[in-house]
């Protein structure tokens, strides 16, 4: 398959640079792959469109405030992206301009932390020492920013808008952290909808896959079959396991949050042959041909061009019909990417 069919053109205004005002008050464009039908509600109209027939699986993933903005010892400015811890203090990091740093390279980000440069690690990625006492993640909430993608374009100074993106960029369920970005699937569920699902029988269980910048990149093979994913590590917990297990021995449909949800329950699948409680890496790859083997419905935000998350949910859909509601999202004004609408595809 060439890259070239998973192109499309979206106007730069359609693309959200901030939230709704409200998180379920964002569009719902509603997906039947069956009839082949869009319908367009409001996300808090989920709760009419879900019951005890369905098994809600969510990833309760955190978002980390991985970027952080320094100074060498010579006053020139740095910025350091943190990736994944690789073990105690020392993580795998991007860094900006690299050509400036060195093995032990100090980076000054404030009196209660800083790094020390180690090496070059692979794809222009280092590895460092972060230096600090205390309690990492306060430190970080109070040091750090929130890592949005590039196609939001923020002012770091402005902290009404970095107070937002602490509360906004980060799922109400929110527990493990560990991710530089959010599953934005579940950006748009609040504590009120996740009650009202409740009440009407349908349950709701957890997984854990730390989103990297791998997930958003484009793909740059021509033939996306020569791309290589990032690994992303995902737990699954013995009661979710438990939980799809029993759902799907009564027939219930199985309904992913995102496509992290989704990597992480067919990753757990194609390693065990059946959903137990495992934990691993994930390097799933899911473009169109694949053959679900967990998951029944997906609720997923509007995807780039070229990316293999588009690719995933032509998988589930079909490309035509993704690429035709893609044109109809664009001609309603949907709101495109992390910030933006959101589908359910059943």
């Amino acid at each position: 398959m060439h890259i070239s069919e998973f192109d499309y053109d979206l106007p730069k205004d359609l693309i959200a640079q901030f939230p709704a005002d409200k998180r379920d008050h964002s569009n719902l464009m509603v997906l039947n792959k069956q009839n082949q039908t869009v319908e367009h509600k409001k996300f808090y109209d989920i709760v009419d469109l879900l019951d005890e027939n369905d098994l809600l699986v969510m990833n309760n993933t955190k978002v980390i405030p991985a970027r952080l903005i320094g100074k060498k010892s010579t006053g020139a400015n740095i910025e350091v992206f943190l990736l994944k811890e690789i073990f105690h203090k020392t993580f795998e990091v991007l860094i900006k301009p690299s050509k400036r740093v060195k093995p032990d390279t100090m980076i000054h980000f404030s009196d209660e932390l800083s790094a020390k440069a180690i090496r070059r690690s692979e794809n222009d990625k280092w590895l460092v020492e972060l230096i600090y006492k205390g309690n990492f993640e306060e430190i970080l909430d109070r040091v750090g920013n929130i890592p949005l993608p590039p196609y939001i374009s923020r002012q770091l100074s402005d902290e009404d808008i970095k107070k937002l993106d602490f509360d906004r960029y980060q799922t109400v369920y929110a527990e493990k952290s560990g991710s530089v970005a959010a599953p934005t699937a579940g950006l748009h569920f609040t504590p009120e909808i996740l009650e009202k699902l409740k009440q009407k029988g349908v349950q709701i269980c957890y997984v854990t896959l730390n989103v990297g910048l791998g997930t958003f990149k484009p793909v740059k093979a021509e033939n996306i079959l020569d791309h290589k994913m990032d690994r992303e590590s995902y737990e699954i917990p013995e009661i979710t396991a438990n939980m799809i297990n029993k759902a799907k021995s009564e027939g219930k449909n199985i309904v992913a949050v995102g496509t992290t949800t989704v990597r992480t329950l067919e990753s757990a699948f194609q390693k065990c042959g059946k959903i137990e409680a495992t934990c691993g890496e994930s390097e799933m790859f899911i473009y169109p041909g694949y053959k679900f083997n967990v998951i029944d419905k997906l609720i997923t935000n509007f995807h780039l061009p070229k990316s293999t998350l588009l690719m995933l949910v032509s998988a589930l859909a079909g490309k035509d019909f993704v690429f035709k509601a893609y044109s109809e999202a664009i001609n309603k004004k949907y709101r495109f990417y992390s910030y933006g609408d959101c589908m359910i595809i059943w």
